[in-house]
């Protein structure tokens, strides 16, 4: 057992002990002179070693490092390692770090648990359309709870890119398509993962990905160029990273895309002058899988080493996977082609992140708790179903068709998701078990009376063009009082690398719901998808359409009680539905142009063959009662810049049950001296309402909250005529004039 400088670490650990009761501010200023003597106990090949993450491989025993990797530690080649867990695995790992390497310097270990552990949760696009970032915060607790227990200390969650084109297949990790719901639901993430203290052994480090603007990748296509101006980078694609980073997120993770023709893993001036710069973050940059190394085909850099060093003069600290800084580094440096300076800085962060996380401290602080006492617990499980129940939109429901009856005589459970266990999950699943998951078949057998009868058919295939299992699907539902179909896509699907050019129900899925449908037998649709869908013949002949996402552990049971009216649907769209790809990409905040679309006015701007709105808009939303909403007012028809505007509504349930209801505020600058979205989310409020009962809901705007980026991108608040909209979507609203004065 090697221990010659472990002492230098140990005076991480009382530098941090000797100030009990110090602010932050103060505590990290006692510590930073203890992490520079570390520092200068370093070799070079040790700094570029904690700037190394290497991913795990599945072994016969679950997750374990690659042949080889014990040898990597202890030579102190490695500072972190990608998807190994496992609490007595880690331990063990981690023993051989602290006393078998040099220095003694503990080890991450981090993994992609982007919604839920082994509890998945609904996916991130759903937990959006929950509108409920309480809910978001608390499902990442639960999961950095369960994470932690089985030895990893740092996710890389939450992703926070905004997406206007359903093409794209990580649209299902983000938020949609609004950047003040993203930044919203992304500082829940953040407040979900770490906590109020990092050194606590239940929380772990989040990282906001991926920086910047990966979601508006050309085409749809994935890793694809991006080519936005200045002002949409600043003013739709930036706030949710700013918002993670005033919520305290650790690490930063820089998205494979260019801007601009300066790839984002070789970007000092968005990394270094705006991100830490002019947001002060002083955490953890970690490239994306094999991100440095892509700076080679990008054409910016000739070979590894100058991609190593392009990085790192960016800011980028730790290299995921591909071994550049370690294998081709150490020349650049010793040559005079990257300054030491530039690893030392990045050593200090990986250091800094370990001795937040309290690993100095106590290398084996998550290791701590059994993981059987936190993990898929039943209060978790419950958790799960409410949130995914919060997560559902209903899109239509015409006739009331919605809820079912639970003594319905026969229904009839058709389509290749009604049984699907894995699809429940959805992609990024982390440690989550099919066999966890509650499938729509099962919820429905268990919500129904025991004198109803419930009949199964696959139908249809999600590819290809066998319609074979039809006969037994329309058999089905003709001897049913109703037919429920699942429908959508498979969790291959959506998630990274799985782009579609087309948004339509893949393989034979509609023409079963066609077949299904000449039955005459009432037709309900549930979907499960990663992705805005295009559906206008279903729009058009199916009754009831029950938006459904990647539900999670419990989705199969919160479909059934949505279905059978235990609890009734709020969910609202975070991002648009077109009525077909044509129109991507399209979102609600969009521009006026000089000729706004006109019905009947030939030369405006709109199509000729389809309408030029979407499908359902931003925020639409239906419930199993209707709401109307009176009496918008404002507290003062002129403010200042220094002032705050007073809006309040009244909302009414006017129909039968109880439900909730997505109160939503928009605002648009009706002139300005650069063109702005014809509406801005600005704010919202989930609100529960007996049947006929009225509430007052208050909504507080700053004037400052009215500023955008003027002429020369420079926060401006200009004085001039505003429009407030309160209503139940981005469409449905009432609106209201006031006046922001000099």
């Amino acid at each position: 057992m090697t221990r010659a400088l472990l002492p230098t670490a140990v005076v991480l650990v009382a530098a941090l002990g000797a100030f009990p009761g110090a602010t932050p501010v103060a505590a990290q200023q006692a510590v930073e002179p203890a992490i520079d003597s570390l520092l200068a106990e370093m070799t070079l090949e040790e700094k570029l070693g904690q700037l190394a993450q290497y991913r795990g491989r599945w072994g016969d025993t679950g997750p374990r490092v690659e042949e080889g990797g014990e040898v990597q530690i202890r030579a102190s080649a490695v500072g972190s390692f990608l998807g190994v867990y496992g609490a007595d695995y880690t331990r063990e790992l981690q023993r051989v770090a602290v006393e078998e390497s040099r220095l003694g310097i503990p080890l991450l270990f981090a993994h992609d648990v982007i919604h839920g552990f082994r509890t998945i949760f609904p996916m991130p696009l759903a937990l959006a359309a929950s509108f409920d970032p309480e809910g978001a915060e608390r499902a990442s607790r639960i999961a950095a709870v369960e994470a932690t227990a089985h030895g990893l200390h740092w996710t890389f969650a939450p992703m926070v890119d905004l997406s206007r084109d359903p093409r794209w297949g990580r649209i299902v990790e983000g938020f949609g398509e609004d950047p003040y719901l993203g930044s919203v639901m992304a500082a829940a993430h953040v407040r979900g993962f770490q906590g109020d203290d990092l050194a606590s052994p239940q929380t772990m480090l989040a990282t906001a990905k991926h920086f910047v603007a990966y979601g508006g990748a050309e085409g749809g296509r994935d890793y694809n160029t991006v080519d936005i101006s200045e002002r949409t980078l600043w003013e739709t694609y930036l706030p949710p990273f700013r918002a993670a980073v005033e919520a305290g997120v650790g690490a930063i993770m820089p998205a494979f895309n260019e801007i601009a023709g300066v790839p984002m893993h070789a970007h000092a001036h968005l990394i270094r002058d705006v991100l830490r710069g002019e947001w002060g973050f002083d955490g953890v940059v970690v490239s994306d899988y094999t991100g440095v190394m892509e700076l080679i085909p990008h054409g910016v850099a000739a070979d590894s080493a100058a991609a190593g060093v392009l990085a790192l003069r960016a800011g980028v600290d730790i290299d995921m996977v591909s071994g550049i800084y370690v294998n081709d580094v150490p020349a650049a440096v010793r040559d005079g082609r990257l300054d030491e300076t530039a690893v030392d800085e990045a050593v200090r962060h990986v250091l800094r992140a370990k001795q937040r996380l309290g690993l100095f401290d106590d290398p084996y602080r998550y290791n701590s708790v059994r993981p059987e006492d936190v993990t898929l617990t039943d209060e978790s499980r419950a958790f799960a179903r409410d949130l995914a129940r919060r997560s559902f939109v209903l899109l239509k429901n015409d006739g009331g068709v919605l809820p079912l009856s639970k003594s319905v005589g026969t229904v009839a459970v058709i389509g290749p998701l009604a049984d699907a266990r894995r699809t429940m999950l959805g992609g990024w699943a982390a440690a989550g078990r099919a066999e966890d998951a509650v499938t729509p078949l099962e919820g429905v057998r268990a919500a129904v009376s025991a004198d109803t009868r419930v009949l199964h058919a696959q139908g249809a295939e999600f590819e290809g063009e066998d319609e074979s299992g039809f006969e037994a699907a329309v058999v089905a539902a003709r001897q049913a009082d109703v037919a429920v179909l699942f429908l959508g896509e498979h969790e291959e699907m959506s998630s990274e690398a799985n782009n579609r050019t087309s948004l339509d129900l893949p393989g034979t899925q509609e023409n079963l719901l066609r077949a299904v449908h000449e039955t005459g037998t009432p037709v309900v649709v549930v979907l499960f998808n990663g992705r805005p869908l295009a559906l206008p013949w279903l729009d058009e002949n199916v009754p009831a359409i029950l938006e459904a996402w990647f539900p999670g552990v419990e989705g199969g049971n919160a479909v059934a009680d949505i279905l059978f009216g235990d609890h009734g649907p709020a969910g609202k769209l975070p991002v648009s539905f077109p009525r077909n790809v044509g129109q991507v990409p399209i979102h609600y905040n969009h521009k006026n142009t000089g000729r706004p679309p006109a019905e009947g006015e030939k030369y405006t701007s709109k199509y000729i063959d389809v309408p030029w709105t979407p499908l359902y808009p931003f925020g639409h939303g239906l419930a199993y009662t209707e709401f109307e909403y009176s009496g918008l007012r404002l507290d003062a028809e002129r403010i200042g810049p220094a002032d705050t505007l007073g809006v309040e509504v009244t909302v009414t349930n006017a129909g039968r049950r109880a439900s909730d209801e997505v109160v939503q505020l928009y605002v648009r600058d009706d002139v300005a001296s650069v063109t702005r979205p014809v509406k801005e989310l600005k704010g919202f409020e989930r609100v529960r309402l007996e049947p006929g009962k009225s509430r007052t809901v208050s909504f507080h705007l700053p004037a400052e909250s009215l500023a955008y980026y003027g002429l020369d991108m420079e926060r401006v608040l200009e004085p001039g005529r505003f429009t407030v909209f309160v209503g139940a979507s981005s469409e449905d609203v009432l609106e209201i004039g006031f006046e922001l004065t000099e």
